[in-house]
């Protein structure tokens, strides 16, 4: 009886055991390849403190050695910065960190959301809020600011708040945390694959703020005037086929084409306010689209084409297409100067969203919502309070605009509209890119997928 329990037992408690993949080991931090090490951090690093020199003596200031806080600490590699010192100021209060260190913050506001940290690829020297960690031969560099970053969750665990809400990330804490170390060829690999991935982020990010850029100064040209569409920047004759440049005339807005009138929004348009809808009645499986006026600043711009929420109230006021939809309220006068052109009718429209409806053969919706970003001053001057700003409909019956006849606001529209589908798709493609990020540091720095083959027997990689 005793063997059978003995032997019920013993299978128990191997059926209780993690099952470990072959070629996998289990250490107290996890399963990790048989050929990796599970250290920590502290063991294959050794620390360096900066600091700050007199801000009083010049001699110390505006020389040609950046030098690094918490605010310039932001990128994987680290080379320049906003302040600089001297010689004489390294000498005198801060220190030089190492080529090929990793720079780590351990005191800022923004260790309470973010983990940051950096390798050191020039000269430069760092304040008291950074430690230089300067890798042993065993440890690739990169690989080193590469498995910092990725293990962000957990090191936010590790930090606590100072006096002045300032963030602590402990660095005993941080000495001992896990590392797991790989072969130095398969960490060379690691961190050549993931710089790869950011260089793609980093070339998206570019691509995306030089799309923005050009967008801002097309809106800027083509909503004022300043530049005219081929299709109506001539006007034909019998004497001139191909048509004379069209000039421009002075207006109380000043010069504007000669074929544009200005019109106050009063003249074209009616007004109305939407009813009320809380958040609590956006519902996934709602029965009629709506928009929450809050959405007009957080989730839709200058066209709505798709509305993404639902309720279940009947609703009060609908839109119809070609509505335009403004804030009429906020904490700042800023975001009440937002506009966004819904194409779809039927859509429940929430409180404290000021409906602009006027008929489409004369006013572009789009069109307008756009206008109303390069007209941000002029609504300004619209809006009323002190602690809660409102913008009303009797406010923005008064907004007067140079107004192109239809077929050239249509074409504008047409045209802004796309260059927002362009940014929107790079935007995607971005968050993707993230992602798959995300997802290949978790299977890589963990061993889960294999970039170099593990050699068997008494074989070693080569560094």
């Amino acid at each position: 009886m005793n063997n059978q329990v003995a032997q019920v037992s013993k299978k128990e408690w191997a059926a209780a055991e993690p099952m470990v993949p072959a070629g996998y080991k289990q250490t107290e931090v996890g399963v990790i390849p048989e050929d990796w090490e599970a250290l920590t951090i502290g063991s294959v690093t050794s620390w360096l403190s900066g600091g700050t020199p007199n801000r009083k003596n010049s001699e110390f200031w505006m020389g040609s050695i950046p030098w690094i806080s918490g605010s310039t600490l932001k990128s994987l590699e680290i080379s320049t910065s906003d302040q600089f010192l001297t010689e004489q100021g390294v000498d005198n209060g801060s220190k030089m960190a190492p080529l090929d260190s990793t720079l780590l913050l351990v005191r800022g506001s923004a260790l309470h959301t973010e983990i940051r940290a950096g390798l050191v690829i020039a000269p430069v020297c760092f304040n008291q809020d950074v430690k230089a960690l300067v890798p042993h031969s065993s440890v690739n560099p990169k690989y080193l600011t590469i498995y910092l970053l990725a293990m962000e969750s957990e090191l936010l665990k590790l930090v606590s708040s100072a006096g002045n809400s300032a963030g602590v990330l402990d660095t005993q804490l941080v000495q001992n945390f896990k590392f797991f170390q790989p072969p130095l060829l398969e960490q060379n690999a690691i961190a050549n694959a993931l710089s790869d991935v950011d260089a793609l982020i980093g070339s998206l990010d570019a691509l995306i703020a030089k799309k923005q850029a050009i967008k801002t100064a097309t809106m800027q040209q083509l909503l004022t005037g300043r530049t005219r569409l081929p299709p109506f920047s001539k006007t034909e004759s019998a004497s001139q086929p191909d048509g004379s440049s069209k000039g421009y005339k002075t207006s109380e807005l000043g010069e504007i084409p000669e074929d544009w009138e200005v019109i106050m929004l009063g003249q074209m348009a009616k007004f109305m306010k939407g009813a009320g809808l809380p958040k609590s009645d956006l519902v996934e499986d709602g029965c009629f689209p709506c928009v929450h006026y809050g959405q007009l600043f957080t989730t839709y711009g200058p066209k709505i084409s798709n509305v993404i929420s639902k309720t279940n109230l009947v609703g009060v006021v609908r839109s119809e297409d070609n509505d335009v939809l403004m804030p009429t309220s906020d904490v700042t006068p800023n975001g009440l100067a937002t506009a966004s052109c819904i194409t779809e009718p039927g859509v429940v429209l929430g409180g404290d969203i000021l409906v602009i409806r006027s008929r489409k053969e004369i006013l572009d919706g789009t069109f307008f919502s756009y206008l109303i970003t390069v007209m941000r001053e002029q609504v300004m001057q619209l809006v009323t309070g002190s602690t809660v700003y409102h913008l009303y409909g009797s406010d923005m019956a008064k907004f007067s605009f140079a107004l192109p006849p239809i077929e050239e606001q249509t074409a504008i529209a047409t045209i802004l509209s796309d260059m927002d589908e362009e940014i929107q798709a790079l935007k995607a493609r971005l968050t993707k890119t993230r992602d798959l990020k995300q997802g290949m540091m978790q299977q890589l720095l963990t061993g889960k997928i294999r970039l170099i083959k593990p050699l068997a027997g008494d074989e070693h990689h080569a560094g």
